[in-house]
């Protein structure tokens, strides 16, 4: 067996390029699961084993109900809390019709209320429908307006209030728009 043979099996110095002398290292195994903290870093080291599992994949759709519920609950929110939600709410407090049918202290049905329809300020149309309640009944109160062109004003088309056992009284009477602005 040859000096260089040798030298490479107990891993002594071994020539390398342009005849210079590079002792050779040992391979470390890489840490394993506890082991204790790394106190020195190696480029030379084994690489960590890789997670082939995909469990993220099954926390996937709870993920994504989550943020659904959460964006309806975000947009929700801000049409609760829109002027037009808070107008139409003071305009049936204010009604004769709507507290005779309602009686006083007219609010929201819950504590969390859930706006039904569309709010586009930006094209010209509302349609909402949401469940408000007084002393003595419920009812879901429905408000659809329009704007016809930009720079026109909102034209209201239906405001009313339908009673649990399912009528429906008109609250927008022929000139008597609460909402009308003055001109």
């Amino acid at each position: 067996m040859s000096l260089q043979t040798v030298g490479r099996r107990i891993g002594a110095a071994r020539p390398s390029y342009r005849g210079l002398y590079i002792p050779r290292r040992s391979l470390i195994p890489a840490p394993r699961a506890n082991s204790g903290p790394l106190m020195e870093r190696r480029a030379d080291r084994d690489l960590p084993t890789i997670n082939t599992e995909r469990r993220w994949m099954r926390t996937l759709p709870f993920f994504a109900i989550a943020v659904g519920a959460a964006m309806l609950g975000i947009f929700n929110y801000q049409k609760s809390s829109s002027s037009v939600v808070s107008s139409t709410l003071y305009a049936l407090r204010t009604s004769p019709r709507a507290r005779e049918i309602l009686g006083d202290e007219i609010y929201f049905a819950q504590k969390i209320p859930w706006i039904s329809g569309e709010m586009n300020q930006l094209h010209g149309r509302i349609d909402i429908s949401f469940w408000v309640k007084g002393t003595t009944s419920h009812g879901k109160m429905r408000f659809r307006s329009i704007r016809p062109d930009r720079m026109s004003y909102f034209r209201t088309e239906e405001w009313s209030l339908e009673k649990e056992d399912g009528t429906v009284i008109q609250l927008l009477e022929n000139d008597s728009d609460p909402f009308r602005q003055s001109q």
